[in-house]
């Protein structure tokens, strides 16, 4: 087994941990362990653009407004405080490295998303964001002598030794060796749950890792029951979802039902452009209600010329499939997006266990509450993963070395069953814990999800089997805090209990052999 000694291991190379590390890379030396290529993260593939009230008629206060109002009562305000105002100078500072935004005449474009009062969203290659702004922190990366990248790897464990975590142990696929990395900080980053769903806009690493390890090694999880559902994304049979970006509303654009009308207008004031969580679900019902099962997104009454020029990859991806955004009535639907529980931490990214953080998708810092405000995520990973790797500098090296019993392999015998088992885990995750809830689905789903845990649990050697286990786990998490909160509140909604409850305006906390509990939300007055 192979040993390292890195000051400072951030696992996940999407927006949170490349700034993670370039910042920690001021106090030592990094090592940055992703299971893939480098740059295949959620962030590059996200689509809309960062939100930052620099505006001369908009202020951090409106954005904080804003955030709050999508969190449906579930915001921690002292988090969104920070990322509002401090959201602003990592704009700046991104800048004054050279990112570059999309301007005209020399002036930054700001565009509307969904949630917004202003426009305060910047983008870079119109819809290609996530991917310039990664790319961007990327190259910084490389070129930096104190980061080590590991790809094609994946973590196996943290250690964790009297509630101190000091290293880890991880897989390197090209040469199926188990490697220890002892450190004094781990800073996840690893992204979101979502690809353990049928229909998701996630790339197929998205599957939950982050939050498995955590829990695994005792970490508290916040608010797992809120999974956010992108409300338009392409729906054709046989084919994935793919992302028709919030920005697209917010230049104008249309959702029509299955007879060309219509229909958000009457349900919310600000119609196309109401926050995620109530356009989502009205989407949802709309297509239950109609014959044909199908909702349309439309920009026909907009400038073609514009519209191309501003969403360029959504463009050339829809006329792969014979469509065209600016002259056809595109098919939508809902898929599951973006994971808005997640570790719990503090406003540096510190977890319950020290020399464990956490920043990007991954961690619940409590500015999402029950629905994200559209591109926060992006600024959430530019000012929060900068505040964990500033801290983590603080601590003392504790690497604590652990030899591994694990006897990783991979067994081909395995593939048909692991393969059947994970696709039924994303049934049932779509069928009984998708945007609609009830508690019959609910507890169908917590049976069926822990007979495959048990199916798995004495088969983690096998690293396929391993998969199953853990994405059986992180779809027990979100069910039972489904099943809990007997409202509906943002991403969260039940058939059962249509109302938002004022005493369930609380935070819910699960820790591996632990009940759930409830923590309040820190409100200013």
């Amino acid at each position: 087994m192979k040993n390292y000694a890195y000051d400072f291991v951030i696992i996940g190379s999407g927006l949170a941990g490349l700034v993670a590390a370039h910042h920690a890379s001021k106090h030592g030396k990094v090592a940055i362990i992703t299971k893939s290529a480098a740059n295949i993260s959620n962030s590059w593939h996200a689509q809309g653009g960062i939100a930052a009230a620099i505006a001369e008629d908009d202020r951090p206060e409106d954005h904080f407004n804003d955030t709050l109002t999508a969190g449906r009562g579930l915001c921690n305000h002292d988090a969104v405080n920070v990322l509002v105002n401090e959201g602003v100078d990592r704009i700046k500072e991104i800048i004054d490295w050279g990112m570059e935004f999309d301007r005209e005449n020399g002036e930054i474009i700001l565009g509307l998303e969904g949630g917004h009062q202003k426009r305060r969203i910047f983008h870079a290659g119109g819809d290609a964001t996530g991917q310039r702004v990664t790319n961007f922190m990327l190259e910084l990366c490389l070129k930096n002598e104190q980061i080590t990248f590991f790809e094609n790897t994946t973590v196996l464990k943290l250690i964790v030794e009297q509630g101190r975590c000091g290293g880890l142990h991880a897989l390197n696929y090209a040469s199926n060796e188990v490697c220890f990395f002892g450190t004094k900080a781990v800073i996840m980053a690893t992204g979101g749950h979502s690809r353990i769903y049928c229909r998701t806009t996630n790339p197929h690493t998205a599957t939950g890792d982050g939050i498995y390890l955590a829990w695994e090694a005792g970490a508290e999880l916040r608010d797992m029951e809120f999974v956010q559902f992108h409300p338009t994304a392409l729906s054709l049979p046989d084919r994935d979802a793919f992302l028709i970006s919030e920005a697209v509303r917010g230049e104008g654009a249309w959702l029509l039902n299955e007879d060309g009308e219509r229909f958000m207008a009457g349900i919310h004031p600000m119609a196309e452009l109401a926050p995620r969580d109530v356009v989502a679900f009205a989407i949802h019902r709309e297509i239950m209600n109609s014959s044909k099962g199908q909702v349309y997104i439309s920009v026909k009454h907009l400038d073609a010329e514009k519209i191309n020029n501003r969403f360029r990859t959504i463009q050339k991806e829809l006329k792969s499939l014979n469509f065209d955004l600016t002259t056809d009535e595109i098919p939508i639907a809902p898929a599951a997006h973006y994971m808005v529980g997640g570790i719990k931490t503090d406003l540096n990214g510190c977890t319950n266990i020290d020399g464990l953080y956490a920043c990007g998708e991954v961690a619940s810092t409590g500015v999402m509450g029950a629905n994200r405000l559209a591109s926060n995520s992006l600024l959430e990973c530019l000012v929060f993963g900068r505040r964990a790797a500033e801290h983590a500098q603080s601590m003392q090296q504790y690497s604590v070395f652990e030899p591994c019993d694990a006897n990783m392999r991979f067994d081909s015998e395995n593939e048909q069953e692991v393969v059947f088992y994970k696709n039924k885990i994303a049934q049932l995750m779509s069928q009984y814990v998708g945007i609609v809830r009830n508690e019959q689905h609910l507890q169908a789903a917590i049976n069926e999800l822990t007979v495959i845990a048990g199916r798995f649990k004495n088969k983690l050697q096998d690293y396929n089997c391993s998969k199953i286990y853990k994405m059986s786990i992180i779809g027990l998490l979100i069910a039972e805090g489904a099943l809990k909160r007997t409202e509906s509140r943002g991403g969260h909604i039940r058939e059962d209990y249509r109302d938002e409850s004022e005493h369930q305006q609380f935070h819910s906390i699960q820790q591996k052999s632990e009940m759930i509990n409830y923590q309040p939300v820190v409100i200013y007055e």
